[in-house]
């Protein structure tokens, strides 16, 4: 053990020493030549140029590599002079994941679609960019739509002004709000619209892209299986993510979103649900454990479990639990499974005796009516 420690100590030494003196100069002059590129761009006011190549490499993950060894040092540099500096936001600006997630979340399809609420959460609040590569790598195309994105956040704070006073690490809109305060609160504003404004010009590219290519995307069988992605995603980090596990756990090999997802484009006025009929919810198994199940079960399903729990609050019932999980937790416990329609395969194999029904929006659904009419009658009727 001790001719082991000392080996590794020795070694260590040795590879410390070799990559100071060999490695150490190549680093500092690569460093220095992309700096001096960086001070010409904003000599020259082209700033926004940058997110021609930061929004690629974001997404091949070299995000760590251009911020850390170009723009924090410069940007350090830029602040002790000024207090503030816009190299601070060119990659940490959330905006352009949000609007490209939010866009997922209203046109993609399949677990893409499920899923992307529940990133956005993580992405936009977690600062955990890594979270929305799959989504861009799932359909290259929108990596201009980042690109656009992200020049129109940087352009934002360039005319107005905008910067951070330190680095925002993690880059989510708290840790930019709590760099961006510092500077005063019309900076804090200025950064706050270049952060709208990179989310929207995303959000309207990347979704006319997603539409366009929809009707293809799902006759030939492309419905967001992000499998392929995420894993790509973890090849370029070099190392498994855990901020993508349970993005890599919902998404599965991406049948039973293809059949959910076909079928509800072919029927949008006519799905069904189990049990259901026109005049309610018809079944005789004993609800007592109603579970909203989504992909990241939490987000959209916890949102729903709300809604559907001060419905049935008001009815003043009490020994009915309502609660949100992930698809993949779903056990035999679950007498009633809530999923929205493209899911509902998954749950049915997850928990195969519940009553599972299916909604297009956690948000609002009239079938929350039905299953509250079935609980107050078993209710009712158990008394």
């Amino acid at each position: 053990m001790l001719v082991n420690n000392f080996s590794a100590g020795i070694l260590g030494m040795i590879l410390a020493i070799v990559g100071f003196f060999v490695f150490g100069p190549v680093m500092l002059g690569i460093s220095a030549f992309l700096g001096g590129i960086v001070g010409w761009l904003v000599s020259y006011n082209l700033l926004p140029l940058l997110s021609i190549i930061v929004e690629p490499a974001k997404v091949l993950f070299l995000n760590n590599a251009i911020n850390h060894g170009v723009f924090t040092p410069l940007g350090i540099e830029q602040a002790a002079e000024t207090g503030k500096s816009i190299l601070f936001l060119i990659e940490a600006n959330p905006g352009p994941g949000l609007g490209l997630l939010l866009a997922f979340t209203f046109f993609g399809v399949g677990a893409a679609k499920a899923s992307a609420p529940g990133a956005i959460i993580i992405q936009f609040f977690g600062g955990i960019h890594e979270i929305y590569f799959p989504y861009a790598l799932s359909k290259p195309i929108t990596i201009l739509a980042l690109i656009a994105g992200g020049a129109t956040g940087v352009t934002t704070n360039m005319l107005l002004g905008g910067g951070l006073a330190f680095p925002a690490a993690p880059g989510s809109i708290i840790a930019v709000t709590a760099a961006a305060i510092g500077p005063g609160v019309g900076n804090l504003l200025v950064v706050y619209l270049s952060v709208i404004l990179a989310a929207v010009v995303t959000f309207l590219i990347a979704g006319v892209m997603l539409r366009a290519t929809r009707k293809r995307d799902l006759e030939a069988g492309l419905t967001g299986d992000l499998s392929a992605a995420i894993a790509q995603t973890e090849a370029n980090k070099g190392k498994e993510s855990a901020a993508l596990a349970g993005l890599r756990a919902s998404s599965g090999d991406g049948r039973a979103e293809r059949d959910a997802e076909a079928a509800y484009d072919e029927a949008e006025t006519a799905r069904s649900t189990d049990g259901m009929a026109s005049g309610g919810l018809l079944t005789t198994k004993q609800v007592k454990s109603i579970v909203f199940a989504c992909d990241a079960g939490m987000g959209s399903s916890a949102m729903g479990a709300s809604v559907l729990r001060n419905k049935i609050k008001k009815e003043g019932i009490e020994d009915v639990t309502v609660v949100n999980k992930a698809v993949a937790n779903l056990d035999a416990s679950a007498d009633l499974v809530i999923t929205q329609n493209q899911l509902t395969d998954r749950a049915r194999k997850q928990a195969p005796d519940a009553i599972h029904v299916s909604v297009d929006n956690f948000m609002n659904s009239p079938k929350y009516d039905e299953v509250v009419e079935l609980v107050r009658d078993q209710h009712q009727a158990g008394q």
